[in-house]
């Protein structure tokens, strides 16, 4: 009887470690790292079009909050010899903006630059330097710069409306500059 015992307990313990073995357990789950992009682990992300003189022009994603200088990085830099003192490097970049490098003609986009006027003498508020805004009758180096300043601190201007949030412009000069100016 005492051996029949025995044989049942080593059944069981048997038994109880097959069925432990058995049993699903968590894994960790490895993902491959894609190469060559450019992406926040985590948040929503921006789609910028840099093109001109980089070493990878075309569309670059990054995240929320970036600046020129990242968009410049992630399309490879800049080619050698080409200067980008026009570029303010520092300024966050929007959703769907083009930054053009080295290119005569001027800069695309909101990335400030020679070109900001057209033909009919309308300032484009997303391209404008200081010095192309301080040109606009009734606007001085000092309102020039907050205008710059604003586009800074909140990404390009959407609608000409949107120059009543800069500090100094009230009704009437809105009024004054909404005809000379462009989105």
């Amino acid at each position: 009887m005492l051996a029949l015992a025995g044989v049942a307990l080593v059944a069981a313990v048997v038994a109880g470690l097959i069925l432990l073995r058995g049993r699903p357990s968590e894994q960790p789950l490895s993902v491959p790292a894609v190469a060559g992009e450019v992406r926040s682990s985590s948040g929503p992300e921006l789609v910028v079009d840099v093109a001109g003189k980089v070493r990878r022009p075309g569309l670059v994603r990054l995240r929320v909050g970036a600046r020129v200088d990242d968009a410049l990085r992630a399309a490879g830099g800049v080619l050698p010899g080409v200067a980008t003192g026009v570029l303010n490097l520092a300024r966050k970049v929007a959703d769907g903006e083009q930054v053009l490098v080295g290119v005569e003609g001027g800069m695309v986009g909101s990335v400030a630059g020679p070109g900001a006027t057209r033909a009919g003498g309308q300032v484009d508020l997303n391209l404008a330097t200081a010095q192309d805004l301080d040109a606009l009758p009734g606007i001085g180096p000092v309102l020039a710069d907050k205008i710059v300043s604003w586009r800074t601190d909140h990404g390009r201007f959407a609608s000409i409306d949107q120059l009543r949030e800069v500090g100094g412009i009230g009704e009437a000069k809105y009024q004054a500059l909404k005809s000379k100016v462009r989105v």
